[in-house]
């Protein structure tokens, strides 16, 4: 969904919720809304929406989704974001 979200909308409505996405993976509206603020996704401010042409961001998504839906026992997860 990080990479969908920005390059498509969803049926009858101009932006994404947190809702609809979640309900389409079988998360939480509360995790995709932590997935999405933790890479500064903000579908709402279509115009401002730039994804990263990072060439290893898939397996970063990937890795970082994966400590919110599965995390490790006893793991101290921490989150750096980096602002320009």
């Amino acid at each position: 969904m990080v990479v969908t979200t920005p390059e498509n909308k969803p049926a009858n409505a101009t932006h994404w919720s947190t809702r609809s996405p979640a309900a389409q993976t079988g998360t939480t509206q509360s995790a995709m809304s932590r997935i999405w603020r933790a890479f500064g996704l903000e579908p709402r401010k279509v115009d401002n929406f730039k994804i990263s042409k990072n060439p290893l961001f898939v397996d970063k998504v990937r890795d970082v989704i994966g400590l919110y839906l599965d995390p490790p026992a006893k793991a101290v997860v921490l989150c750096v974001a980096e602002k320009t």
